[in-house]
């Protein structure tokens, strides 16, 4: 009996899964210009022209895993933004921020790697822009929650926040198996997440 078009749906989405997968495995181990088309197609074990038939190349695979990382940043903004107080949006930013590094510290790698491209190498840099302005965006919405907690320099605050938050996703993605997690969690909700009385 033939496939049905939901079920070939089904498979072509899980083999572009694979795809993508393979190639995020590859540009974090040698480097997204040190990986061909080639790399990706035998690491997912299909031919290189099976390839193409899912994506256009090797800019095409990288677009579409940048594209899913904005995803997932607007996805945990879009949880904080649905709760109903400043200090709880604030606290589900710290947990789901650390938790995804913690999860899969080699991928925060990469996207700090590929933040911090030289603005000559042309291929790589519209990709970094499009992440660093999904981050300018979001770094808008935390400014109004600390302006909402009734912190008097909401954007000084915020930018302390983001950067303590960095921080401490950069040592997280570098000493994931030691590094004290939800201790820091506590301490951050503590210094952070308060409203302006209850500052410590």
């Amino acid at each position: 009996m033939p496939r049905t078009h939901e079920e070939n749906k089904r498979i072509r989405q899980i083999a572009k899964e694979n795809i993508r997968h393979k190639a995020m495995d590859l540009f974090i181990k040698q480097g997204y210009h040190a990986t061909s088309i080639s790399d990706i197609a035998k690491e997912a074990g299909i031919s290189k022209g099976l390839l193409y038939n899912y994506f256009k190349g090797k800019e095409d695979l990288l677009a579409t895993i940048v594209e899913e990382r904005i995803g997932k940043l607007i996805e945990v903004m879009e949880g904080a933004l649905s709760l109903g107080t400043p200090s709880d949006q604030l606290k589900y930013i710290v947990n789901h921020a650390i938790d995804n590094v913690y999860t899969n510290p080699s991928v925060h790698r990469f996207f700090l790697h590929l933040q911090t491209q030289p603005e000559a190498d042309e291929e790589l840099i519209k990709y970094s822009k499009r992440i660093v302005e999904e981050n300018a965006r979001q770094f808008e919405l935390q400014c109004e929650m600390f302006e909402t907690l009734g912190i008097e320099s909401p954007r000084k605050r915020s930018l302390y926040f983001s950067s303590t938050l960095q921080g401490v996703m950069l040592m997280i993605s570098t000493y994931p198996q030691t590094f004290p997690v939800e201790e820091i969690k506590t301490q951050i909700i503590q210094k952070f997440c308060q409203s302006s009385s209850n500052e410590r």
